[in-house]
């Protein structure tokens, strides 16, 4: 008890001590119980340190206080910039950019980690290691050759922070006790499901702390995409990789953020704007199987003009039933059919079947139309599938999460197509995907019949990642639904975490009581 009220001491101050609260209350109403409590935290004998550079707008103070503040807090500020329904569109759109970037852990460390991890023999195999030449909150690259068989191959190294497993989940556990202990305090907060929503950030970057399952993950996207041209996911070595190491091959290429460079090197960047639109469409359609995670800072090309991936830690996976039912709804409203849209839904018994065809229909065309009658610069595949949940809602459809993480996705993969070029047609650009890929599969309303009657796929994966995996598809699909579902072990954890707070708050609430009394009778 007294170790994790330690921790949530140490948070409490790190929270009060550094610009947040402050930067936050210029643009949102923070109550003023909360404010209190951190300034009182705030007190320190030394000088406070606070950001004194005024040339830097809120957006940068708020990332950089946070950044200051470690990896717990980056994640915690990335996974909220993904909940304005928490913390309001405004403070969202400031923590879009927070920087995953911590300075590196010394180079001699992390060869210690890799030739615990690898053993020896597979250790001196290894050439070369560089200095890191990448470091996130949670793990940096290293540059180094490994001799295959007489072959020498330039290879990547991604190793975790050490002891960064027991840091994250002791301050991660000690957020959900101050979320616990704000929701009871300040009755306003429970409707925001505080202790819920960092329980959920707990879930999904556990799965980052095991690096097998971003190799396995890789692995099969891998496999998926090896005859796509254009596209090249890099091969993972896995007598090279464990729980706390990942080897990967070597890619030399331009991020795809770096407009100028690409263009100076002759590469075609309204081609790539649609290339990467397709592949992420191929990806989903196609396999059932896309990355989720495909910002600027994830895709890079290489020499050959290839879309080269990376960081495989957020995949999204959909079911044959819901490839189909992508596949038809963009395609329907490509061909502004919104009749033949409506008869999948009603196919599928994605809506109850006694709606009335025509009358879906008419409601689907309320949001078509306005879209096609935007300019191509601000038509999104993305919006469209976030406003055709928000309606079917009305007509009790029960959207899968795995779609709602593919919409999520779709809005940044058009913002990333939007970047290299402004005037990329989203509808265009897409048709040919889905029309060849409707080709494929026989008559649309028989096919769809059919994969009903079964709608469960094999997943690939390695025969020792099973459990990692489906660990991993829960918890990306609590991502996109942005809750835990009733009756799952995760729920049944979460509810033994608030027991386990409830009763850490009444024996502080004792202990506390028992120094006052104590404190009475010795003074």
């Amino acid at each position: 008890m007294i170790t994790k009220i330690l921790t949530l001491f140490k948070i409490a101050r790190k929270i009060a001590r550094s610009d947040v609260i402050n930067i936050i209350s210029e643009f949102h109403e923070v109550p003023k119980t909360i404010k209190f409590f951190f300034y009182i935290l705030s007190f320190s004998l030394t000088t406070s340190k606070k950001s004194d550079n005024k040339n830097i707008n809120d957006k940068e103070s708020l990332c950089n206080s946070i950044q200051e503040m470690g990896t717990t807090f980056i994640k915690l500020g990335q996974f909220l910039s993904t909940r304005p329904d928490i913390i309001g569109n405004e403070i969202a759109k400031k923590l879009e950019n927070l920087q995953d970037k911590l300075p590196p852990f010394p180079t001699h460390k992390a060869k210690e980690i890799i030739q615990k991890e690898l053993g020896e023999n597979n250790y001196n195999l290894l050439l070369n290691i560089s200095e890191p030449v990448a470091a996130a909150s949670i793990a940096q690259v290293h540059k180094a050759q490994l001799n295959d068989n007489g072959t020498i191959k330039d290879i990547a190294i991604k190793i975790l922070r050490p002891n960064i497993k027991k840091i994250f989940n002791n301050e991660i556990d000690a957020l959900m006790l101050l979320a616990f202990l704000i929701e009871g305090t300040i009755k306003k907060t429970k409707r925001l499901k505080l202790v819920e929503v960092v329980f959920l950030l707990k879930e999904i970057t556990n799965l980052e702390l095991d690096l097998r399952f971003e190799g396995s993950a890789a692995n099969e996207f891998l496999e998926n995409t090896k005859n796509d041209a254009g596209f090249n996911v890099p091969k993972i070595f896995w007598n090279y990789t464990s729980e706390n190491v990942l080897t990967l091959e070597w890619i030399d290429g331009i991020s795809i953020r770096e407009k100028d460079e690409l263009e100076k090197r002759n590469i075609d960047t309204k081609t790539l704007a649609e290339d990467v639109i397709q592949h992420f469409l191929r990806h989903a359609i196609r396999d059932g199987f896309f990355h989720a995670d495909m910002h600027q800072g994830n895709l890079f090309v290489n020499e050959n003009s290839e879309i080269v991936p990376i960081d495989f830690g957020i995949m999204g996976r959909l079911d044959k039933l819901n490839q189909r039912y992508l596949a038809e709804i963009l395609f329907g409203f490509v061909k502004r059919d919104y009749k033949k849209v409506a008869e999948v839904h009603l196919v599928a018994g994605l809506v109850p079947k006694n709606v009335s065809v025509d009358e879906f229909a008419q409601a689907l065309r309320s949001i078509g139309e306005p879209i096609f009658g935007q300019s191509v610069k601000d038509i999104s595949g993305g919006n469209l599938l976030k406003q055709l949940f928000e309606i079917t809602e009305k007509y009790n459809m029960q959207t899968q999460p795995q779609l709602l993480l593919l919409q999520k996705t779709m809005v940044v993969v058009e913002g990333v197509a939007r970047k290299l070029n402004p005037e990329t047609n989203i509808w265009e650009t897409s048709r040919p995907v889905l029309e060849n890929w409707l080709k494929e599969t026989k008559d649309p309303i028989n096919s769809l019949t059919e994969t009903l009657k079964n709608t469960t796929e094999a997943i690939k994966r390695l025969p020792e990642l099973p459990e990692i995996m489906d660990k991993a598809n829960q918890a990306l699909t609590y991502l996109a639904s942005d809750q835990i579902p009733q009756g799952s072990k995760s729920y049944l954890a979460l509810n033994e975490k608030k027991s386990e707070m409830i009763t850490l708050r009444n024996q502080t609430t004792i202990g506390l009581l028992l120094l006052v009394i104590l404190g009475l009778l010795v003074f």
